[in-house]
């Protein structure tokens, strides 16, 4: 019995690894990127924001891109101060046209769908189906 197992491992040491990974070779930068902008292929209106082209960098365009309201620092602490401006004053809050803050704004399509009687017997009874 332990004959067998001392066999085996002798052949184990003397046999040849080969890894099970195939390494494809050294990676290459191109010598050309196109960094150019281009609208995602799933995007409805196909085309990039109206304001993109008035930026010349991605981070130019953040500067005034809005989220929760504007992203861009407008408070500096030693002209104003915190609270040195008035919130009117840091611009609107509203979304521009085909862009939307919340879920419930979105068309009915996009919207969460309401659970059903049998999904939610489903959940509580930890079934796991309906």
């Amino acid at each position: 019995m332990f004959a067998a197992t001392r066999v085996l491992r002798q052949a184990a040491a003397h046999a040849e690894r080969v890894p099970s990974i195939k390494f494809l070779g050294r990676r290459t930068i191109p010598a050309s990127v196109d960094h150019t902008p281009k609208p995602h292929p799933a995007s409805p209106t196909h085309s990039l924001p109206a304001n993109w082209g008035s930026s010349p960098t991605f981070s130019a365009y953040r500067q005034h891109a809005q989220q929760h309201g504007p992203l861009r620092k407008t408070i500096r602490p030693e002209v104003d101060g915190i609270g040195g401006s008035p919130g009117a004053a840091l611009g609107s809050v509203n979304p521009p046209q085909g862009l939307y803050f919340d879920r419930n704004d979105l068309p009915a399509r996009f919207r969460r769908q309401p659970l059903t009687e049998a999904e939610i017997e489903a959940i509580e009874s930890g079934c796991g189906f309906a």
